[in-house]
């Protein structure tokens, strides 16, 4: 059976927000979570780099929030400007890091190396790696889409060992489906979801496949989210505009089983 106690919504904010907006935001989250003590889950909270030490201070009295980052350097430190290493965000209590989101893939070109070492060093800081993969419209028009997200797999994320692999979570974000309004059909969805988590057992074992969070993204929002979160290989959802409203970011919450 399925491991259900990993259940996860995490929020991605992208490059939106001012400081006092995202701690507005952010403390309109936590007071309404807080009217539900009984919900047994994990937040994400993934806002720009310069908003993540007020947050992760913020946050920090229910256990049930971590805040991240929506990318790192594929470099320890050193002469990058403008880069943030994995161990800056940890060092500013940042929990988890998005890698290889479409957006990041499609305009900064990261290639399967730089994202198997962002995931690397993710990991060496004890931080989760939320780890994106997906399909073009282009490759689900083909009927290829199985191969490309196989391939965003097997040439990156797979590289790890399985102890390292244990402290990932994966998030399938069709490409077609975000921020166009568009997402996945149920079948769509858990037909993908599915397939990942055969890979990862092929690759790692099935306790271990059993155990691993797969996010759903691609326009989630309060209004599909209870019968995506209901399929049974979908464990949360990496939420993209929903997560900026404060009651729709709720109601998806409240969607997990």
């Amino acid at each position: 059976m399925r491991n259900l106690d990993r259940k996860l919504v995490a929020g991605n904010w992208k490059m939106n927000l001012l400081r006092q907006d995202a701690q507005w935001l952010m403390a309109e989250i936590i007071g309404m979570l807080a009217d539900e003590e009984s919900r047994d889950v994990r937040v994400a909270i993934i806002p720009s780099f310069v908003h993540i030490g007020a947050l992760a201070q913020q946050a920090s009295a229910d256990k049930r929030f971590g805040i991240g980052a929506q990318n790192c350097s594929d470099k320890i430190s050193g002469a990058y400007t403008g880069e943030v290493s994995a161990s800056m965000i940890n060092s500013v209590g940042g929990k988890y890091i998005i890698i290889g989101h479409s957006e990041r893939r499609a305009y900064f070109n990261e290639s399967n190396e730089q994202l198997l070492n962002k995931t690397k060093l993710t990991l060496s800081e004890k931080l989760t790696p939320i780890f994106c993969c997906g399909e073009l419209l282009a490759d689900r028009n083909s009927e290829n889409y199985f191969e490309i997200v196989k391939q965003q797999l097997t040439n990156s994320l797979f590289e790890l060992s399985v102890d390292d692999f244990k402290n990932t979570v994966i998030a399938y974000e069709p490409v077609w489906a975000i921020g166009t309004g568009l997402t996945a059909s149920p079948d769509q969805a858990q037909e993908m979801h599915a397939f990942i988590r055969k890979l990862v057992a092929d690759k790692y074992g099935a306790d271990i496949a059993d155990q691993t969070t797969i996010l759903y993204g691609g326009s989630c929002n309060e209004k599909n989210a209870k019968e995506l979160f209901s399929l049974p290989d979908v464990d949360g959802g990496l939420i993209g505009g929903a997560a900026l409203k404060s009651r729709s970011f709720i109601e998806i919450i409240k969607a997990l089983p």
